[in-house]
């Protein structure tokens, strides 16, 4: 990857906006960076792997895919460059991946070791900003998701499950699930749910199957508990 191609990556970063290209050069001068390539279907890394580095996609597409212990509830999505993968489990109680990270295509990885990522947000407050902004954007959808469960509509409840288990520009996001299990585990009748479901498709939020429920719009499903997209 060519040298200006690869800051103005940097650059499109959520946790780089609005950092020079000046300020980029130093960071990428003085700060150890590790850079790798994985093929088309090459695994990244898996779901549970130590979160001991920020790691950012600056070429290529991945899909990460998020499932439980008996794989009734898989949640994948797609990041494309340029993101970063799980920024928010650097720090914490949990520094463990939550997703299995696999290659869509040809993927360019650059990663950043924790001690080294300290010392840029200690350094620039542009950064530390924008981290802390992201981290705490993250946190926030945690109220929501309380608010939704205890007194929301079912269709508030679908979406913070669906919310709370994707980052903010996640594409191409599928919860696969029997219908059975998730109008068992939302307490209602399966009528209800696909009444839920159809008003939610109708509206343009999702599509869905009788084992998927694929999300149109993050960011219009997001409006279903905010106003504003996070």
């Amino acid at each position: 990857m060519a040298l200006n191609s690869m800051y103005e990556n940097l650059m499109g970063l959520p946790l780089f906006n609005g950092v020079s290209y000046n300020r980029i050069s130093e960071i990428v001068g003085s700060t150890r960076l590790a850079f790798s390539k994985y093929l088309p279907g090459e695994k990244i890394l898996d779901a549970g792997d130590p979160c001991t580095r920020m790691m950012f996609v600056i070429g290529g597409s991945v899909r990460l895919t998020v499932r439980n212990s008996t794989d009734r509830f898989v949640v994948t999505q797609t990041l494309e460059a340029p993101t970063v993968v799980s920024p928010d489990y650097l720090f914490g109680r949990n520094t463990l991946y939550p997703a299995t990270v696999t290659a869509i295509d040809t993927v360019s990885i650059m990663q950043i070791d924790k001690n080294d990522f300290i010392s840029i947000i200690r350094s620039d407050e542009v950064c530390l900003f924008n981290y802390l902004n992201y981290i705490s954007t993250n946190a926030q959808k945690a109220i929501d998701g309380v608010l939704a469960l205890t007194s929301g509509s079912l269709e508030e409840r679908i979406a913070f499950w669906i919310i709370a288990l994707t980052q903010r520009d996640g594409k191409d996001i599928t919860l696969s699930c029997r219908q059975r299990d998730l109008y068992t585990l939302f307490g209602v009748q399966r009528s209800s749910f696909i009444s839920t479901l159809d008003g939610m498709k109708e509206r343009g939020l999702i599509d869905y199957t009788s084992t998927e429920i694929r999300v149109l719009s993050r960011t219009d499903l997001r409006s279903v508990l905010l106003k504003s997209p996070d």
